[in-house]
């Protein structure tokens, strides 16, 4: 039997803030074409996890591997171009411009000369074609010359995932994508996030605290509590361990919902 793939991994990596240790000697391994929650109570260490793995923070000790390259401390610019795209807990959009106009620019992250704002981008081999196609495939073919700030929350959340998905990166790091949304929108996103992942074949690595969302839709969980990997299964696997469940104060959230 092959071996999975492992896209991502990380050796001990350690987050020290003063006294406090955020992220403390966590080892995992991401299996490539996976959906892999990271849950855990508030405090847990999750967001600084993120914050290590997309450049956002640089560890205090240990070391992360992409593909099995040393990124470490790498800055977030790097990772776009090596196929690592990092959503946020509030929505990183750039209100004014249209919807095209924020899926164009991160469009030409994939490009040599992304940055060169005042260029022509028609001149852009593929980006004009590129964000047409990622605008469809977000739902915001109707919005897409509307401000960004006229979107509701939810479709600022899916324009958001479009920016993200624009330089067609391997690795999607979602940070709480469903945070502050309607509950009605929930199952739109889900929902795409899980077309995005299966259809184009990449991995997504989700933290959210919408257990039921959690337990639909993941390959596997990674449950941290106090900077520590407690445990990690399948959705059936977490549900039924009792150290969960106490790191949950006692059921706080229903695992089995």
């Amino acid at each position: 039997m092959t071996a999975p793939e492992i896209i991502i991994e990380t050796q001990n990596l350690s987050k020290h803030f003063g006294g406090l240790a955020a992220v403390d000697d966590v080892s995992i391994k991401i299996e490539a074409g996976t959906l892999h929650a990271i849950i855990g109570p508030n405090g847990a260490g999750k967001t600084t996890f993120f914050n290590l793995l997309s450049g956002n923070l640089k560890p205090t000790a240990g070391r992360v591997f992409y593909k099995g390259q040393d990124l470490t401390g790498k800055p977030i610019y790097r990772m776009i171009h090596m196929g690592i795209g990092r959503s946020f807990q509030i929505t990183n959009i750039f209100p004014n411009l249209t919807v095209y106009e924020n899926i164009r620019l991160a469009s030409q992250a994939m490009e040599n000369k992304n940055f060169h704002f005042l260029m022509d981008t028609s001149k852009i081999e593929n980006v004009e074609e590129r964000t047409a196609q990622v605008v469809e495939k977000v739902g915001l073919t109707s919005q897409a010359l509307l401000p960004a700030r006229a979107l509701s929350h939810g479709d600022q959340r899916k324009l958001e995932l479009g920016m993200i998905l624009a330089p067609d990166p391997e690795l999607l790091l979602l940070d709480e994508p469903t945070a502050g949304m309607a509950t009605d929108q929930v199952p739109e996103l889900i929902t795409l996030i899980q077309e995005v992942q299966q259809s184009g074949l990449k991995t997504v690595i989700l933290v959210e605290h919408n257990m039921n969302v959690v337990m639909k839709v993941s390959d596997r969980i990674t449950v941290m509590h106090q900077g520590k990997v407690l445990a990690e299964g399948t959705p059936g696997e977490i549900a039924s361990n009792q150290e969960v469940q106490t790191a949950y104060l006692g059921g706080l959230y229903d695992l089995n919902a």
